[in-house]
Parts: structure tokens; C-alpha cells; sequence
């Protein structure tokens, strides 16, 4: 059966044919990821009305944030997916770690499903649209579709080490509840587990539905995609969304003096010191 030809992270296509929608068992891991964590938020916003909130634990939910926050947008999305960056070996393997612990899938499933996005972004084939509704591009199509990174995402399976992290993703995902917890006892697993695991879910679907509805679109792209200033804080730069889908292949997301992009701040940062072999930025010209 013949099938489409596709765009990959570093720009080569690969042909592609129909997917069947997941089974029953991988829709219910999924609504349990996704309700679990927007049960026990309200459970320890309820608790922390009338006890309070320990400092360890805010501490631990600003911590764990940033870490699983920044292995979502540094690690699985400019690294992994649209390869922007070429990182040391061993900050390649934690970057995708950090990321698993955001509860959001295998760094491979989830970079297949971004690239599947981008090859008819807002289109039909576009897996999470908001013309599909925002409640679907924002969580819903997550129970209704999954991309095979065997045709989105081939490339990525003959790396060594992210097949050992992709392997593994569900041991790393615990371990983003056991480390709070051991810190922080009861309260760190909530606050630096599961209510952390709820905030980085809903940032990073913010860019899916918010940031292709509502926003800014200083580039004339073939798609709905939007700058959003909110989305681009709570979702660590990535909410300069109309920019990335501008220039895909950019590491540096905030092209302009004030659209901060935190991830593209610790990429430069982390070039300087050497642990970023090389990045890639937008055009010259640019910014």
C-alpha cells in the first residue's frame, strides 16, 4: 500500500500510511495520566485551604517544574523532535530523563506525534487541531489518536541512548513522585509530584489549543499557529509558537528583545559552557 510522504526532524521525509486509533488499554493509562494528577491537584488545593503549604513543598513543585519542564521543551521538543541541538552524551540522557517525569509518554511516541503535527499542522492530518475544538487539541486527542514512531519518528530508533531512555521512560516517570516524596514526605509527593505533574501537562497542552486560537501572528505561516506572551511564560518559551512554526529548526524561540524564551536562555547557557556541542537559531536577520 503506497502512503504520504512526510516531513522528519532533520528534514528528510519517509512515507507513511494510516494508523489505527489506540486500544482500550493505552486509552485508559492515558485518561488515568491525565485525571490522576487533576484529582490529587484539587485533593492538596483543598488540604492547603484550611493546613497551609509547607515551604519545602513549594519548593519542590518550582524545582521539579522547571526539571520536567525544561526536559519537555529543551529535550523533547528542540533536541529530540526537531533536532536543534546536539548535547554532551550524558546531558542528552538527563534532559530526556526530566522529561519523562513530566508523565507525557516515551520521548520517542512523543516526538513522533509533534512531527506528525507539524507535517499538516491545522490540516486534516494534523492530529490535535483546535478546528477539531479546543478541548481536543488541548487534551482530548491524546485518548483518540497515537503516531507510530515507526513511520513519524524512524530515524530516532537506531540512537542508543534515547532507545534506553525511551525504554525505560515509565521507571523515570516514578522516579518524578519518588524523589519529591523522599525530600519532602506526604506533602512533597503532592505538590512536587502530582500537582507539578498537573501544571506541566496543561502548559504544555496550552501550546496545542491556546497558542493555534489565540494570540499574535507576526509570521504569515500555513497554519493557525499564534504567539501567546501567558502560554510563552507558564510553558518556558515555547509559547512563541507562531515563531517556532516560522522557523521549526531554531533552538532560540523568542526571536524578539521581549519575547523571553527561558528554554532558548538555558540552551545558550548551557552552549557556553560547553555541555551544547551547537545550536541552531533562526535565519540571520531575524533576530
Amino acid at each position: 500500500m503506497s502512503g504520504d510522504l512526510v516531513a522528519r526532524g532533520d528534514g528528510m521525509t519517509t512515507e507513511v500510511r494510516s494508523r489505527p486509533a489506540p486500544g482500550w488499554p493505552r486509552k485508559a493509562a492515558t485518561a488515568a495520566a491525565i485525571l490522576i494528577p487533576a484529582l490529587v491537584t484539587g485533593f492538596a488545593v483543598w488540604r492547603a485551604a484550611s493546613e497551609g503549604v509547607a515551604a519545602l513543598s513549594l519548593g519542590l513543585f518550582a524545582g521539579m517544574y522547571l526539571l520536567s519542564g525544561f526536559g519537555i521543551t529543551v529535550g523533547f521538543h528542540r533536541m529530540l523532535t526537531h533536532n536543534s541541538l546536539e548535547a554532551w552524551g550524558g546531558l542528552k540522557a538527563a534532559l530526556l530523563v526530566a522529561g519523562c517525569m513530566a508523565v507525557q509518554g516515551s520521548p520517542v511516541a512523543w516526538a513522533a506525534g509533534h512531527l506528525e503535527h507539524h507535517t499538516d499542522a491545522d490540516g486534516e492530518g494534523d492530529p490535535h487541531s483546535p478546528r477539531r475544538g479546543l478541548t481536543h487539541a488541548h487534551a482530548g486527542w491524546l485518548l483518540t489518536h497515537s503516531a507510530d514512531p515507526a513511520r513519524f519518528a524512524r530515524h530516532l530508533l537506531q540512537d542508543r541512548v534515547v532507545m534506553a531512555v525511551d525504554r525505560t521512560w515509565g521507571l523515570w516517570a516514578l522516579l518524578g513522585l519518588a524523589a519529591p516524596w523522599a525530600i519532602g514526605g506526604f506533602e512533597g509527593l503532592l505538590w512536587g509530584g502530582f500537582v507539578r505533574i498537573f501544571a506541566v501537562h496543561h502548559a504544555t497542552w496550552c501550546v496545542n489549543s491556546i497558542c493555534h486560537r489565540f494570540g499574535a501572528r507576526p509570521f504569515d505561516t500555513h497554519d493557525g499557529s499564534r504567539n501567546n506572551a501567558f502560554v510563552a511564560l507558564i510553558a518556558l518559551g515555547e509559547g512563541w509558537h507562531n515563531n517556532h512554526h516560522a522557523f521549526p529548526a531554531s533552538a532560540i524561540q523568542g526571536l524578539r528583545w521581549f519575547e523571553v524564551d527561558l528554554s532558548g536562555l538555558l540552551i545558550r547557557a548551557l552552549a557556553r559552557v560547553g555541555l551544547v556541542r551547537r545550536f541552531k537559531g533562526p535565519p540571520p536577520g531575524v533576530a
